[in-house]
């Protein structure tokens, strides 16, 4: 089992950056494949951006391209969510998920595929 906290949330003006952390607990999360959602207000939850527990394949939401980058240093059990050029409908609760995966290229692009969530972070873009 692994839990999961996000930190790095905040308010930023449209154009800035923030870097989102998920601190994992747990010795086995090397072998997680790991995602990035975001829900705003009166929307679904949806995928932002997603890796695989060897860090070498990443998936990415159209909206963010570009953009965003997630990766993860699995010595310190964290994945990051680099996020630039940041837009108002950026806004929203953003939430760190895992699951533990057997293969190391896989990458889980689906909510109900992840089996562990954290709690989120606001992120707030004003324009």
């Amino acid at each position: 089992q692994v839990q999961l906290v996000e930190s790095g949330g905040g308010l930023v003006q449209a154009g800035g950056s923030l870097r989102l952390s998920c601190a994992a607990s747990g010795r086995t999360f090397s072998r997680y494949a790991m995602g990035w959602f975001r829900q705003a207000p009166g929307k679904e939850r949806d995928i932002v951006a997603a890796i695989s527990w060897s860090g070498g394949v990443t998936y990415y939401a159209d909206s963010v391209k570009g953009r965003f980058t997630i990766s993860r240093d699995n010595a310190k059990n964290t994945v990051y969510l680099q996020m630039n050029s940041l837009k108002p409908e950026d806004t929203a609760v953003y939430y760190c998920a895992a699951d533990p995966q057997s293969s190391p290229i896989v990458v889980l692009t689906t909510l109900y595929k992840y089996d562990y969530w954290g709690q989120g972070t606001q992120v707030t873009v004003s324009s």
